[in-house]
């Protein structure tokens, strides 16, 4: 499995015109914390249908330039023929629409945003990595570490980025809980504790909550999936 070496971030500001077979050196950034994101309730609430599924990841794999499509289609058959709708989740060609003015005519044409790669969500494990590598016309996994390593995800602040300009949305978790609400954590070290929803950060899809320890109040940041009103 080939070691890729170029930025991913900078693709997605400049989308380069390739000529050669191979696809360009691209190189995925470990996952790191996103910014503080400010109070505020969310749109969208209503119970929530159960935990939430921390298996799905967005990985890139690659094959030769002008082969995106075919490879998407070869993928997609092997899900289905080995039955591995749980585990692959979702195959995309990243596309955007590139305007162009040709004999006084505005054209609209579909350009590929990063020629020679697919993305692919799916859970990661031996059964699925093995589906995905030996998919007809998929050369490598980009970014994993080493020899017999599993590759790294996309970051989600990069998966959204690419939705957003394929206008496609990330689906957002539905909770039924608001500032104030006394929750009880259901997971983690705080398993049991009950507190006060302090601040709910929609986009991290986390909550600070004043939980009782030792007879004080103390702030813990919390996964909304670890959490249920009381």
């Amino acid at each position: 499995m080939e070691q890729e070496t170029q930025t991913f971030d900078h693709t997605l500001d400049q989308t380069p015109e390739l000529t050669v077979s191979d696809p360009p050196p691209l190189e995925i950034e470990p996952q790191a914390a996103e910014p503080e994101v400010p109070a505020g309730e969310p749109e969208v609430r209503s119970s929530p249908s159960g935990p939430k599924d921390t298996r799905k990841k967005w990985f890139v794999i690659h094959t030769y330039s002008g082969y995106e499509n075919k490879v998407k289609a070869n993928l997609e058959r092997r899900i289905h023929s080995m039955n591995m709708q749980d585990k692959i989740f979702r195959v995309l060609v990243p596309m955007e629409d590139e305007v162009e003015f040709k004999d006084g005519k505005r054209k609209i044409t579909p350009k590929k945003v990063f020629p020679g790669y697919v993305l692919v969500e799916m859970d990661m494990d031996d059964a699925s990595w093995y589906v995905v590598r030996n998919t007809s016309g998929v050369t490598g996994f980009v970014g994993s570490p080493g020899s017999g390593e599993k590759p790294v995800p996309l970051q989600d602040k990069e998966v959204k980025t690419i939705l957003k300009q394929m206008g496609i949305e990330t689906p957002k978790l539905k909770i039924d809980f608001k500032k104030g609400d006394r929750v009880k954590v259901t997971s983690g070290p705080f398993f049991d504790f009950t507190g006060i929803v302090d601040e709910i950060q929609p986009e991290k899809e986390k909550v600070r909550a004043l939980i009782s320890i030792f007879g004080r109040e103390t702030p813990v940041e919390l996964e909304f999936y670890q959490i249920e009103k009381v």
